[in-house]
């Protein structure tokens, strides 16, 4: 008797091609590294809220603002991060900075 046959032998067998000459993958992520943007201090700040909404410690925060939640977890004395505090008092009118990441989407 033969050998058992596996799925994988319905399918042909491709060998991959070699990238460029004199490139490795390590001088690949070298030439990404070298792209990358440094993030100006709207996107840092942005960044920060979204890891404040993602952060289920201070409560839920569909439905009221990103400064709602800050003052309720205060109250209730879960200790929410101040420079979060800080940003949403430096940018009182800006929705991007008010609203968590899912106001748009209905309850």
């Amino acid at each position: 008797m033969g050998r058992k046959q596996l799925i994988t032998d319905s399918y042909p067998v491709v060998k991959r091609r070699e990238g460029p000459a004199g490139h490795s993958k390590g001088e690949l992520a070298t030439e990404l590294e070298a792209e990358i943007q440094p993030l100006n201090v709207d996107e840092v700040e942005l960044e920060l809220l979204r890891q404040f909404d993602l952060a289920w410690q201070f409560g839920p925060c569909t439905g009221i603002t990103r400064l709602q939640r800050w003052h309720r977890a205060k109250q209730m004395g879960l200790e929410p991060p101040p420079e979060v505090h800080q940003v949403l008092q430096a940018h009182p009118g800006d929705p991007r900075f008010q609203f968590s990441l899912w106001h748009l989407y209905p309850l």
